[in-house]
């Protein structure tokens, strides 16, 4: 199969978009794979062709949601005042609570691995990247960068897991300030 194939994205297109759809219907756990065969009206081996399994169709589908939730966190300033979240920062749960039920889901305890291991790359990917690029807060130059935002990478997965699985009963801007509190402590 040639994932280039116009024929094979339209069917990967259709499949996660399967499996989002059943992810905010049911606990990921009762998900299968014929079920996302079935929403996505293809054959069940269809689904196998392009995904050797449900958490890897999962966090592809996820997959630009990582993306923007990583480049938020690395666009954070790092002179923002330790009482006013940054913007980017705001962004970022507001992108979460915007896919909260998604968030829940693959982050509970019989959600998805990979999902959250994705995410922790991506996030500490981000801000490696961006602690080379000089923009690292200061007093931690004898921690390793790479270290350092695996640290922060896990803190905010940490902390977006919690947020979503309480019910959400904090408003997006509020997290996010607690968040950067701990974060500039």
């Amino acid at each position: 199969m040639n994932p280039d194939d116009p024929r094979a994205q339209r069917t990967r297109a259709r499949l996660r978009a399967a499996v989002l759809d059943l992810a905010a219907e049911h606990e990921f756990g009762s998900i299968t794979m014929s079920a996302v065969a079935r929403r996505a009206e293809v054959n069940r081996a269809t689904v196998y062709l392009h995904y050797p399994d449900l958490d890897a169709l999962v966090t592809d589908a996820m997959d630009d949601t990582i993306g923007h939730v990583a480049r938020a966190a690395a666009l954070c300033p790092l002179d923002s005042p330790r009482d006013h979240a940054p913007e980017p920062l705001v962004t970022l749960f507001g992108h979460v609570a915007a896919h909260a039920t998604l968030f829940e889901r693959m982050l509970d305890a019989q959600g998805s691995a990979r999902f959250t291991a994705r995410l922790r790359e991506r996030l500490t990917t981000e801000l490696t990247g961006r602690f080379t690029r000089g923009a690292r807060p200061a007093g931690h130059a004898d921690v390793p960068v790479e270290v350092h935002a695996a640290y922060l990478a896990g803190a905010l997965t940490g902390v977006v897991a919690h947020w979503v699985s309480g019910g959400r009963r904090t408003p997006p801007e509020e997290i996010a300030l607690a968040f950067w509190r701990l974060f500039r402590a």
